[in-house]
C-alpha cells in the first residue's frame, strides 16, 4: 500500500546559496541545507543547480538531457549534431541507489553552434539554442532538456533531496552558486522532468508555491515562440525571466515589478514618478504578472534573486554574511550551514533579494 501524504499547501523546500566573488564551494553545502527541510518533501521531486560546474568546457553550451529510450537519445543526438558541434557527449555520471527508481537515460552534451546556422536576420545564438530546447521538448517523443547553458548544469529526479544528491554526485561538483529543490506537488505529477529546477539557458527557476495565472502567462509566452510542456506550473517562471532580462533586456528590479507588481490601490497611493512607472509596467507587461502564493530563487550566469508574491503567501529568508547571499524557505537551512550570518531578515512581499557577482 502506498504512504498516503497530507496536502500541505505550505510545502516544497528551496535554497539558494551564492558566492559574489564568484568562489567555489562544495556540493555538500547545498545537500546541507536541503536535509534540514525534508519534511517540506514527499519525495515526489527534487534537484539541484549549479554554476560554475564546468570550468573546462566553460565557452560551450552544456546540455543535460533525459531520454525514455534509446529511439529518443539516437533522435535527439542526430538533432544535436545537425545542428551543432559536439565538443564532449557522455552519460551523467550517477550512483547507483535503490531510493532512485526507473531512471531514464540521462546524458550531457557541450555543444558549440554551427557557424552556418546563424543568418542574418538577427538570431542571436541565444536565441538559437531556445528554440532547439522548444524543439527537442516538443517534438522528440520522451526528451527532455533539463539544462542548456553554459558553465552549469541541472540535476533532477523524482525522489527526496539526499537521494538524489547521492544519485547525481552532487559532492563531485564545485559551483559558484547552488540552487536546490525538494517538492511536495499539489495539483501536478510528479516525474521527472517535472521536478524542478526549470531552466532556459543559463535561468534556473525552484519555486514554492502555485502559479495561477499560469494559463495567461502561458499564452503570453507562446506569443514569442516558448513551449510549455512540462505539465507544471513553474515552467513559466524560467521562460518569462529569460524573455524580460535577456530578450527585452530589462533591468532586473523592473522584471521583478512586472512578475510581482503591487496592486493597482497601493500604485495609487505612491509619489507621481513612481506611481507612472509601475502604471507602465502594468500596462505593458500585465500578461506576465504571476498571480497565486508563489517564493521563488533564480539562478542565473550573474547571480541569484529571491522573490515572494505581492501579498508573500509563502516563506522566504534572506542572509548574508562576507561574500556570501543565502536564500531558504526556513532559517533553519541558512543557520546549518552557516551558524552566525553577519545580516538575516525576512524579505517584504514582492521586494526582491538580489545578488551579483563581482569579479
Amino acid at each position: 500500500m502506498k504512504k498516503a501524504y497530507p496536502r500541505i499547501v505550505s510545502g516544497c523546500g528551496i535554497v539558494g546559496i551564492m558566492n559574489e566573488k564568484g568562489n567555489r564551494m562544495n556540493g555538500d553545502l547545498v545537500i546541507r541545507a536541503m536535509r534540514v527541510m525534508d519534511e517540506r518533501s514527499n519525495g515526489l521531486g527534487a534537484g539541484f543547480a549549479g554554476y560554475g560546474i564546468y570550468p573546462k568546457y566553460r565557452d560551450y553550451y552544456a546540455f543535460h538531457l533525459m531520454f525514455d529510450d534509446e529511439k529518443s537519445e539516437e533522435q535527439t543526438t542526430q538533432h544535436l549534431d545537425r545542428n551543432f558541434y559536439l565538443q564532449k557527449d557522455e552519460a551523467i555520471p550517477t550512483k547507483p541507489s535503490p531510493q532512485i527508481g526507473n531512471a531514464p537515460i540521462l546524458r550531457r552534451y557541450f555543444v558549440e553552434i554551427k557557424s552556418d546556422m546563424l543568418s542574418g536576420d538577427g538570431t542571436t545564438a541565444d536565441d538559437f539554442v531556445v528554440r532547439n530546447v522548444m524543439e527537442i521538448n516538443s517534438k522528440i517523443k520522451g526528451a527532455f532538456v533539463m539544462s542548456s547553458g553554459k558553465n552549469m548544469g541541472v540535476f533532477k529526479s523524482v525522489g527526496f533531496p539526499g537521494d538524489i544528491a547521492e544519485f547525481f554526485r552532487i559532492r563531485d561538483y564545485d559551483a559558484y552558486t547552488w540552487i536546490g529543490h525538494g517538492r511536495f506537488p499539489t495539483n501536478t505529477p510528479g516525474w521527472w522532468g517535472g521536478a524542478h529546477p526549470f531552466t532556459i539557458l543559463d535561468y534556473t527557476v525552484v519555486h514554492n508555491g502555485e502559479i495561477s495565472s499560469y494559463g495567461i502567462n502561458k499564452r503570453y509566452l507562446e506569443g514569442f515562440g516558448y513551449k510549455c510542456t512540462l505539465m507544471t506550473d513553474t515552467e513559466v517562471m524560467a521562460y518569462l525571466f529569460d524573455l524580460l532580462l535577456r530578450k527585452h533586456n530589462v533591468p532586473i528590479e523592473i522584471a521583478c515589478l512586472a512578475l510581482a507588481a503591487p496592486f493597482w490601490s497601493h500604485i495609487e497611493r505612491m509619489p507621481e514618478k513612481k506611481r507612472k512607472l509601475l502604471k507602465a509596467i502594468r500596462m505593458v507587461y500585465g500578461s506576465a504578472l504571476c498571480n497565486g502564493p508563489f517564493a521563488i530563487i533564480l539562478g542565473h550566469k550573474d547571480g541569484m534573486i529571491g522573490l515572494n508574491d505581492r501579498i508573500k503567501l509563502r516563506p522566504q529568508i534572506a542572509a548574508r554574511d562576507k561574500d556570501m547571499v543565502y536564500l531558504a524557505s526556513e532559517e533553519c537551512a541558512i543557520r546549518e550551514i552557516c551558524p552566525d550570518p553577519e545580516r538575516i531578515w525576512s524579505p517584504k512581499a514582492g521586494c526582491p533579494v538580489i545578488a551579483r557577482l563581482h569579479f
